[in-house]
Order: C-alpha cells, then sequence, then structure tokens
C-alpha cells in the first residue's frame, strides 16, 4: 500500500478509496437502502412478494432478488419497476468525487 500523508486519518471514505473497496461498499449501502425501502412500501401497502411479483409482471425470484440486500446484480428495469408498483421513482445521480489527493483521484 502506498500511503499518501495528505489523507492519513483525514476519513473512512478515503481509506476505502485507498484501500480499493469504495465503490462496492457504496454499492452495497445502496442496494441495502434500496431493498429495505422496498421491503418497507411493501409492508405499508400490504404486498406480499407474490403480489408484488404479479403487479411487476415478474417472478417471485425476482423480487426475491430485489429484497436480498446482498444481491447487487438488480437491474435498473427491475428496480423501476417495483419503484412504479409502488408509487415511486428511482433517482440516480452522478455526484463529485469528495477527495481529490493523487491516491483517490482517477488515474
Amino acid at each position: 500500500m502506498n500511503v499518501n500523508q495528505s489523507c492519513v486519518g483525514s476519513s473512512f471514505d478515503d481509506f476505502l478509496k485507498e484501500e480499493d473497496l469504495y465503490t462496492e461498499v457504496c454499492q452495497t449501502a445502496a442496494k441495502r437502502v434500496l431493498a429495505w425501502q422496498i421491503d418497507q412500501l411493501m409492508k405499508k401497502q400490504g404486498l406480499s412478494k407474490n403480489a408484488m411479483a404479479i403487479k411487476m409482471g415478474t417472478s417471485r425470484t425476482s423480487v426475491r432478488r430485489l429484497l436480498d440486500s446482498s444481491n447487487n446484480s438488480v437491474t435498473l428495469q427491475t428496480m423501476q419497476k417495483a419503484a412504479k408498483v409502488l408509487g415511486k421513482t428511482v433517482k440516480i445521480e452522478l455526484v463529485d468525487d469528495q477527495c481529490s489527493c493523487s491516491s483517490c483521484s482517477p488515474k
């Protein structure tokens, strides 16, 4: 590991970037939040996995994958279908990287 002194101890995000784990951790966190939100909305609206699958025009297996917080292979199309059934939309945006030190900046 090449330690850049200007980044040492600056933040946990910087540490994850230095270890090349930041993207993976962010993806997992985003999927967990999405799965939790969908699960909560399904409960609030009284929708079972089977009912959700029927409304989405997909299989229960697909809904289970969507609700599995450790499964990062769910497609944007599946997320959008689920959101529509629940009366929501999916919002994805690109944001600036927070750290500008040489070990965190794209090469």
